[in-house]
């Protein structure tokens, strides 16, 4: 059986989603120089349940260039001193920013994290200038990812079989 991706936007006109303040021990925090290894270990332990395998044979060089790139960011949600999830932000040409990754550890998952988090990551590309903020998900992600997206104001633009 096929799989499918998602394409999503959030209007323009759509306000950034709300979330309620993050618990005590948690923050989330712009990483000003991302380290590759920081990086490479949210990608590998946030995708591993969902089949994220673009990256998982990227040299440490691959990383440190990736990370590097212009119009980049990246944003660590962290318990403590823990990474608990990130995300990442990819501005485009035309006011648009790209939500390319988004997620949580295995051990901070179910925890009423992901909208919090979805609604920061809208807020910080809206911040950069962002008319358009758009992501895509897929059949394998978790099964509250969609309706994550859906519920913060996202709408289907685009579905393609993979």
């Amino acid at each position: 059986m096929g799989h499918q991706r998602f394409y999503l936007e959030l209007d323009a006109d759509h306000p950034a989603p709300t979330a309620e303040p993050w618990p005590d021990t948690f923050s989330l925090q712009r990483e000003l120089a991302p380290a590759p290894d920081l990086c490479r270990l949210l990608y590998r332990e946030v995708g591993e349940a969902y089949a994220w395998i673009d990256r998982s044979h990227w040299t440490d060089e691959q990383w440190a260039a990736y990370v590097a790139q212009p119009g980049l960011s990246v944003w660590v949600l962290r318990a403590d001193d823990d990474p608990a999830g990130y995300f990442e932000l990819k501005q485009e040409p035309g006011a648009s920013v790209e939500i390319a990754y988004f997620g949580l550890r295995p051990g901070y998952v179910g925890r009423g994290l992901g909208s919090r988090l979805l609604a920061a990551a809208v807020r910080e590309a809206r911040a950069l200038g962002a008319a358009r903020v758009w992501l895509h998900t897929c059949t394998k992600d978790h099964p509250h990812a969609l309706p994550n997206y859906q519920a913060r104001g996202f709408r289907v633009v685009r579905v393609e079989e993979i």
